[in-house]
């Protein structure tokens, strides 16, 4: 795995909406404006970088395991995590190559910080992976891997897990987090959505884009903003968040993107 380059730039990292199920592309009946408005950023964060990153490493919302476990395989396959939806769902590709080294150096880093690790050599990358990252880089010629959250989704210990692994952003990796702001299967499509959303999507907004140390606090006791538990009945959507406001350090954030999915308030994020 290639170390600190100091005539490369620092890559940012960013947290993004990976919407709902194969959204992009295959007709789900989602309002037509929503989705070109997520597909057209999801397009562009690849374009925001200063140069091309190495590697990507995926944090998903669609993974837990007992303890931090990455994805070894040099050619990953798809794991087709959704159900109920047309047979052209099942024949998206996305073959990106995997990355054993960025997994090796992924342990190192976390168990040099205190964390249990493990590896998973047959795992593929879940939709929160291939479906917005088919928009972002649809060559699919940039090696990635995945990073399982934490069983506990304890955000204290995810926000740790990205500090860990901020050295990588100087090594030619981009750290991406996947998952959304709003996340209740439930609840999408009633008409209280809206509101409920905004006012939750409002306050992820104000903590993502604080200084570094007022933002971690207000990560970290994320239950205490308005209608979390409504917004997220488990926050596993939110979780890769915390990994990449970890791994941002004293960088401040910007939102990078707001929309909504399906009548709720959703925002990307991009620090540095």
């Amino acid at each position: 795995m290639p170390t600190a380059n100091p005539s490369s730039p620092r890559l940012p990292v960013v947290f993004i909406p990976h919407g709902g199920g194969p959204w992009p592309f295959v007709e789900l009946g989602l309002p037509k404006a929503e989705v070109q408005a997520l597909a057209t950023y999801l397009g562009q964060v690849g374009q925001r970088l200063a140069t091309p990153p190495r590697a990507l490493l995926v944090i998903s919302a669609h993974w837990e395991a007992p303890v931090p476990t990455v994805m070894t395989s040099a050619a990953p396959p798809l794991l087709y995590d959704y159900g109920g939806f047309p047979p052209e769902a099942y024949r998206i590709t996305w073959p990106a190559p995997g990355h054993p080294g960025l997994a090796a150096r992924v342990r190192e880093l976390l168990s040099g910080a205190g964390f249990s690790t493990a590896e998973d050599s047959e795992r593929g990358y879940d939709h929160g992976t291939f479906i917005p990252l088919k928009l972002t880089y649809p060559e699919a010629d940039i090696p990635c891997v995945q990073l399982s959250l934490k069983q506990g989704l304890d955000p204290a210990e995810h926000l740790a897990m990205g500090r860990a692994l901020a050295p990588l952003r100087d090594e030619g990796v981009f750290i991406i987090g996947s998952g959304m702001t709003f996340h209740n299967l439930r609840a999408f499509g009633d008409p209280r959505v809206h509101d409920i959303s905004a006012k939750f999507d409002a306050w992820v907004q104000d903590a993502a884009t604080s200084p570094s140390d007022e933002r971690d606090a207000k990560l970290t006791q994320w239950t205490q903003a308005p209608y979390a538990r409504l917004v997220h009945p488990h926050e596993e959507h939110l979780l890769p968040l915390m990994v990449v406001a970890g791994a941002a350090g004293a960088d401040r954030g910007t939102t990078a993107w707001s929309g909504s999915m399906m009548g709720a308030r959703i925002s990307g994020f991009q620090f540095g």
